[in-house]
């Protein structure tokens, strides 16, 4: 079968490996999509994970199926988490399931975008779902990055009225708006240095844009909500110095999410006294477990989330390397995705 493997940034190459076997209590999934992920294309981050095949958005065809399988059989569509917790032990029960060190150690094999692979027992067992009949495969890949998206707003302890900004608006973010809005903001301003991004951003649900190339954000987003700043603050892009700007645009008893990690040995210089006297709290929101999974799956089958949506470009296995550029461009590319 055919595999696309990551050995550095810019070096991804189409390679030839044996179809795994199945064990008793294992399935094997053909590939019909697989979404390339933001933290795909973010450089130190696959850096570490190199040499590896791509993928951990797919969707697909169950072909075969061990002898001890009985919730899934041949011939069934799925989605497949890469990752699957115990949920049996400390971090489990906290609700913390990306801290389970099953949940680490748990993969699909070799990844997503190959023509098969290979669902272990804990994943197949765990968080294995099956599609409905009124969601695409396309739609499939996206419940994954859904499901980062629902975890997010849980970890901000959204309960509806609040003031939302998302800093940041490629696919996750433009994801973030959309539920945003599904989850009952009262407001909500998108900001990006991409005009089109912008744009998006308002056809998916934003109230307002900033333009930060052109735009102080503070001084918009005080403008925008009469001084009173944001209740919800999404920080996506990955560097500290944007993560400061999130806590600058942040209101009174406000939540700011950092959505993705920044590099290893960066720092962030905080203000002890001005967290403490507004009652700013700063929480991380990192992949997402079962229950977010489902919750992604729920939301796509009542079209919440929609492929057609939020899908701006489809590519055959053979162009990994042009879908990975394509998401890696910090232009219109919103979300590609492999496609057999």
């Amino acid at each position: 079968m055919k595999v696309a493997r990551i050995y550095d940034f810019n070096d991804i190459r189409i390679e030839q490996m044996p179809i795994p076997d199945v064990g008793s209590r294992e399935a094997l999934v053909k590939v019909r999509a697989c979404g390339i992920c933001s933290g795909d294309v973010t450089p130190w981050y696959i850096k570490k994970k190199a040499p590896i095949v791509l993928g951990h958005e797919p969707a697909g065809e169950i072909v075969a199926v061990g002898s001890e399988v009985r919730d899934f059989k041949v011939g069934d569509r799925v989605f497949v988490h890469h990752h699957a917790p115990c949920f049996v032990c400390k971090n489990c029960r906290r609700g913390f399931f990306s801290m389970c060190q099953t949940w680490k150690r748990s993969s699909i094999s070799p990844g997503g975008i190959a023509e098969y692979f290979l669902v272990p027992e804990i994943n197949l067992r765990n968080d294995t779902l099956k599609l409905p009949d009124n969601v695409s495969y396309e739609d499939g890949a996206l419940i994954e990055p859904t499901a980062c998206s629902v975890k997010s707003f849980k970890r901000a302890a959204m309960s509806g009225g609040e003031r939302v900004l998302q800093i940041g608006l490629g696919i996750m973010g433009q994801l973030n708006v959309v539920l945003a809005r599904h989850y009952g903001a009262s407001q909500i301003i998108g900001a990006d240095l991409v005009d089109s991004r912008c744009k998006k951003a308002l056809e998916l649900g934003a109230d307002s844009v900033v333009d930060v190339s052109k735009e102080d954000l503070r001084e918009a987003v005080s403008k925008l909500t009469d001084g009173e700043m944001a209740d919800i603050v999404v920080v996506g892009p990955p560097k500290p110095e944007v993560m400061k700007l999130g806590i600058e645009c942040a209101g009174k008893g406000s939540t700011v999410v950092f959505f993705m990690g920044s590099s290893p040995g960066e720092k962030l210089e905080v203000e002890p006294y001005h967290l403490y006297f507004n009652e700013i709290s700063i929480v991380s929101s990192y992949s997402c477990g079962p229950y977010d999974t489902r919750e992604a799956l729920d939301l796509i089958s009542r079209g919440v989330v929609r492929a057609d949506r939020l899908i701006t470009g489809r590519y055959p296995i053979e162009q990994t390397s042009e879908a990975f550029a394509k998401m890696a461009e910090v232009g219109d590319t919103l979300k590609a995705v492999i496609v057999f």
